[in-house]
């Protein structure tokens, strides 16, 4: 898609009864045939993870996914995604007419409710100023915060909240950026930048695997993300209305919470005291399974127990909303295609677990070599062979070594950069995630292979 720069003033009330959206230049834009009579519901999103994006089986997933998928089949109607990179462009194509409605973590705004139709909202969030936490001092005050160094996503609502605050407090600037406020984040943990402004959600998500990132202070109350409709859309916006309304909207909101969100809260950061405690006391049930497994495959079993303990912490019944569970935490499709009847089965999980991280492993090229085979393997396993397949290629382009972990650690972030992921066969993908997934396994294993050397877990009998 090709898309120019336009804005939209002050649509009139008559023009939305028309059906008539005027461009910048004054044109009639040629309007989508309304999804009652298509039978198609065109949307238009933004690829991240907190709206919509690929999973590691390469199926597409997110809250805004979730909530359209649902709203559609209530209608009985298909939805067609137009996935794009930034706010701006999500709203410039429903502005041109290209989408009937956008759904992309948008938050409802005074400017966006002059320009679109407003749809239901569905989360509640807070903007929130997010800095290094060693950053000294921390601004706890909007007067705290001239002179500091703000960056954020460019033509989005964050930049429109600093601009308001710099009208009103002197000494208040900001930058606007291209990253996408996901990878601002990254680069305050590494303090590349210094705060950023980011959705409460979003800081929720990302600072699981950053946990240097601090929370400043709340810049908004009352803030919620929604839905917007084409200006033309009155139709539609009621049905959306209507829908929400409904019991079933509510249950579907609730599993989206639940799916997405629900279970950060109690994200356990592993110390290694309660890792030796768990070595004492959990590692011996399940040490056997582990060294058949390494019998069976040829995965080291202390590499296998740090993979299990990095997945549920050694606890067979483990179970997570987004629907994988077990010890090795596996989804409902791998687990069919490996055989497994039940997840919950710690034996049986191991095995699964075991012979498909070995799959991971026999697909690379033969040519690379250890440990960074592995690595690659386990990144593999956390985010899909699709995904890996494409940081791959794209360290070629950068002229990094696609076979060295080393440089795949800095390029699989890129996969949730919009300069690089829209030239990916996959598209976007929360690509910093295998890289702490593969650090904190390391991590593991070396205190796992420790203990096993010393005799500290009883090996089984022989």
């Amino acid at each position: 898609m090709r898309y120019a720069k336009r804005t939209l003033i002050g649509l009139l009330a008559s023009l939305w009864l028309t059906g008539l959206l005027l461009a910048g230049c004054g044109e009639e834009t040629p309007r989508l045939a309304p999804p009652g009579e298509s039978g198609t519901l065109n949307v238009v999103t933004r690829n991240a993870a907190t709206t919509w994006y690929l999973d590691r089986e390469e199926s597409p997933a997110g809250p805004e996914h979730d909530l359209v998928s649902h709203f559609a089949e209530y209608r009985g109607w298909q939805v067609e995604w137009a996935v794009l990179d930034t706010v701006a462009d999500v709203l410039q194509a429903l502005e041109e007419g290209e989408a009937h409605m956008a759904a992309a973590g948008l938050t409802h705004l005074p400017s966006r409710d002059a320009r679109f139709l407003p749809g239901p909202s569905h989360t509640a969030i807070v903007e929130q100023l997010v800095c290094h936490r060693e950053a000294r001092p921390l601004p706890r005050s909007v007067e705290q915060m001239a002179d500091v160094e703000i960056r954020v996503t460019a033509d989005s609502s964050y930049a429109e909240r600093l601009a308001s605050l710099a009208n009103d407090h002197s000494g208040i600037t900001f930058e606007e950026d291209p990253r996408t406020t996901e990878m601002l984040l990254a680069a305050v943990a590494k303090q590349e930048v210094g705060c950023t402004l980011a959705d409460s959600n979003i800081v929720k998500v990302v600072r699981r695997h950053f946990p240097v990132l601090e929370v400043a202070m709340n810049l908004s109350s009352g803030d919620r993300l929604g839905w917007y409709l084409a200006a033309d859309q009155l139709a539609l916006a009621g049905k959306a209305h209507e829908w929400r309304d409904t019991a079933a909207a509510d249950a579907a909101i609730e599993a989206m919470e639940n799916r997405y969100y629900g279970y950060i809260g109690e994200f356990d950061f592993v110390d290694l005291r309660a890792l030796n405690r768990r070595i004492d006391e959990r590692l011996p049930a399940f040490l056997d399974a582990f060294l058949k497994a390494e019998h069976t495959t040829g995965m080291p079993a202390d590499l296998l127990a740090a993979l299990a303990y990095q997945e549920s912490h050694w606890d067979p019944k483990a179970v997570s909303p987004t629907g994988v569970r077990g010890i090795m935490m596996l989804t409902r499709n791998t687990a069919e295609s490996l055989g497994v009847s039940n997840r919950l089965d710690p034996i049986q999980s191991i095995d699964a677990g075991a012979r498909y991280l070995a799959d991971r492993h026999q697909r690379l090229p033969e040519e690379i070599p250890e440990p960074d085979r592995t690595y690659l393997a386990l990144a593999s396993y956390n985010i899909g062979r699709g995904h890996l397949l494409d940081a791959r290629e794209l360290a070629r382009e950068l002229g990094k070594n696609p076979d060295s972990w080393d440089d795949m650690q800095e390029v699989l972030p890129l996969k949730a950069d919009k300069r690089y992921y829209p030239g990916t066969r996959y598209g976007y993908a929360r690509g910093y995630e295998p890289v702490h997934f593969v650090q904190r396994i390391r991590n593991y294993r070396d205190v796992i292979s420790v203990a096993l050397q010393a005799g500290e877990t009883p090996l089984p009998a022989p």
